[in-house]
């Protein structure tokens, strides 16, 4: 250990002390100063609900109290800047080095590079770890060198690989730096105000965040649910999942650990002959690697987050219902599975999976709504909200995805209702103007009989919304608008055959889209590159070695008929997009986002700039769209 060697660790979603490669480096090194910063402004439209912020804040008490069981305290800043804040640091203890694990959504992508541009210009040492994943984005790639855009395929060659993930053990002592840095406290952060502490209060109740917690939430899942996952996760009622999800978002648990822990047991029952143990081993493991997936996603096309990767949507025709939104909301839908969802939501900051799945493919298929405004709605509200694996779960639903769900394949919900919840008991435990309602009804209480209606305390229009729409109208309506796209892309394929200049537009936001870019991920890499810092991707395009921005005027090859809809109430893989205030949470935080800069869209960069310049003109491009105000969707998300 080198005594003048002063590092900084910036921590962001690795809230933990356990297997945190940044932490456990610095510690190696010298003397350090553990940081967290703040920057309400460089959220951008994906500024946390209060849910989600009043998890990281009591994650950051817990942290700052195991750090400071072993030598130091952790820093906390408000900042309107995240670059500024950091040299602030640097320049109160005389610091050498700044470490930090990586990050994959768009916002952090863009934000990252400009703060490593920044630091190296004041000439400062920066080292980023793998924290987040067990394989990096451009570890995985298939036998042409270019990014997987399927699952199957990309976990297939993730549990093939020859790379073993490797934990990195805690450090035992932290010796902090000279020098006194201008922080704040845990409340001067404003993570919550005092209108949203006694709705906060109820979820310390039913949760206990911070990394410790998260071990045993590990330990408890492996040791005594893991053994019945596979029926448990389709179960509404009771233990239903590990729970991980929000302890792995905020980092309390490292990825690397949950696997190795699994994988001990995997290899536990194979000795004892457990075949439904292995069984079970496998479908948890399957479940992180679509959070794997999701972040791959984004780091290979940071474009999910605002339009569809593939273009078979675009000119898919959107319904901007702002009414039916609101609906679906406040869990007045009409249809109870839907509606107990959405107020279980708003009431608890969480939703089993087949519920989540449920909600979103109404939304998408019933309701014809964008999917972009689901997705921003799920990120408000949801205690584990997960930018990369809401971005996943919705383009998946919304059949935006090569093996997503078939966009003409309509689930009722009357049936799901029956299959997930046959006695009704967690729609009663939701909607109580239904609690009455016998459970051959209680799906579709708009075919019971007056008789049983009025027993039951139920006046349809009156305490319990009619259905919004029929379903047998909706299906219609759905195989309409697939007629319609099918037609315009008709249309536009003539035109191109005929060198027509048509300049096309996405449907969903009227911004430029393009066939799912090759992303090169085997390329060499300059000698001055660490092997763990984070790279970028690079485009190209299949035919010409360019990625253009004209747009495709070509459908995706295979997708299915729009002439016929799949009425299809099997169980489907599942991806993971975890008096009644019945007001938006996108409402309740819009005052704060307001003052927030826009999110940083990606453009698909010319294949034949290097890594550098890719790199260079990601961060002129962001800078400028960071320096023209808000984003252009915000107006419909919040309403």
């Amino acid at each position: 250990m080198s005594s003048t060697c002063k590092t900084i660790v910036w921590f962001r979603k690795d809230l933990r002390i356990d297997d945190n490669p940044a932490l456990a480096a610095a510690a190696r090194d010298g003397q350090v100063l553990p940081v967290y910063i703040w920057c309400p402004k460089e959220e951008g439209q994906f500024y946390p609900g209060r849910v989600s912020r009043w998890w990281l804040q009591q994650s950051l008490v817990h942290l700052n109290q195991s750090l400071k069981s072993l030598g130091v305290s952790l820093v906390f800043i408000k900042a309107e800047s995240t670059v500024s804040a950091l040299l602030r640091c640097f320049e109160a203890v005389g610091a050498t080095k700044i470490v930090y694990n990586h990050l994959y959504d768009p916002v952090s992508l863009v934000r990252d590079h400009t703060i490593k541009v920044k630091l190296a210009e004041h000439g400062i040492c920066v080292q980023s770890f793998k924290g987040d994943l067990l394989y990096e984005p451009w570890e995985v790639y298939d036998e042409e060198g270019h990014a997987f855009t399927t699952f199957n395929a990309f976990w297939d060659k993730c549990v093939n690989l020859s790379i073993e993930p490797a934990s990195v053990f805690p450090p035992w002592k932290l010796v902090p730096p000279a020098g006194t840095v201008d922080g704040c406290s845990i409340e001067e952060l404003g993570l919550e105000d005092e209108l949203e502490k006694s709705s906060n209060a109820l979820l310390g109740k039913g949760w206990s965040p911070g990394w410790t917690n998260a071990d045993k939430t590990l330990a408890e899942f492996v040791d005594r649910h893991l053994i019945d996952y596979s029926n448990s996760r389709v179960r509404l009622e009771g233990v239903t999942s590990s729970l991980l999800s929000p302890y792995l978002h905020f980092g309390e648990v490292s990825v690397r650990k949950v696997f190795q822990c699994i994988r001990m047991k995997q290899i536990i029952w194979a000795k004892e002959g457990n075949l439904l143990g292995e069984k079970n081993v496998k479908l948890f493991l399957r479940s992180l690697g679509l959070r794997e997936y999701s972040r791959y996603l984004c780091f290979n096309f940071p474009f999910t987050q605002e339009r569809s990767l593939m273009n078979n949507l675009r000119f898919f025709p959107w319904r901007s219902e702002h009414g039916d939104f609101k609906a679906w909301r406040q869990g007045k839908t009409g249809y109870p599975l839907v509606d107990a969802g959405m107020r279980e939501l708003w009431a608890t900051g969480w939703m089993h999976n087949r519920i989540r799945v449920i909600a979103a493919s109404f939304f998408v298929k019933v309701l014809l709504l964008p999917w972009t405004w689901g997705m921003k709605y799920f990120w408000d509200t949801l205690l584990d909200a997960d930018l990369e694996s809401d971005i996943l779960g919705w383009q998946y639903i919304s059949g935006s995805l090569p093996d997503g769900h078939k966009l003409n394949r309509l689930d009722s919900p009357q049936v799901q209702g029956s299959k997930f919840d046959p006695e009704g008991e967690y729609v009663r435990q939701w909607l109580p103007e239904l609690a009455r309602m016998p459970s051959e009804w209680i799906h579709h209480p708009w075919n019971a009989p007056s008789l049983v209606l009025r027993a039951a305390g139920v006046e349809l229009g009156l305490n319990y919304p009619k259905p919004i729409i029929d379903i047998d109208l909706a299906k219609e309506r759905l195989v309409d608008a697939l007629s319609t796209t099918c037609q315009a892309e008709t249309t536009a394929r003539s035109a191109n055959a005929n060198g027509m200049e048509e300049v096309v537009m996405d449907n969903m936001d009227r911004a430029e889209n393009w066939k799912i870019p090759v992303v090169v991920l085997k390329e060499n890499v300059s000698h001055s590159t660490s092997l763990s810092d984070q790279r970028v991707p690079s485009f190209q395009n299949c035919k010409n070695g360019s990625a253009s921005r004209k747009r495709p005027l070509c459908v995706e090859a295979g997708r299915p008929s729009p002439n016929k809809i799949q009425c299809n109430d099997c169980e489907s893989e599942t991806s993971g997009t975890g008096g009644l205030d019945l007001h938006s949470t996108a409402e309740s935080t819009s005052a704060k986002r307001q003052s927030s800069s826009s999110a940083l869209p990606f453009m698909v960069p010319d294949s034949s700039l290097n890594v550098e310049v890719l790199q260079e003109k990601e961060l002129a491009y962001a800078m400028k769209q960071q320096n023209e105000g808000t984003s252009k969707g915000r107006n419909q998300l919040e309403a």
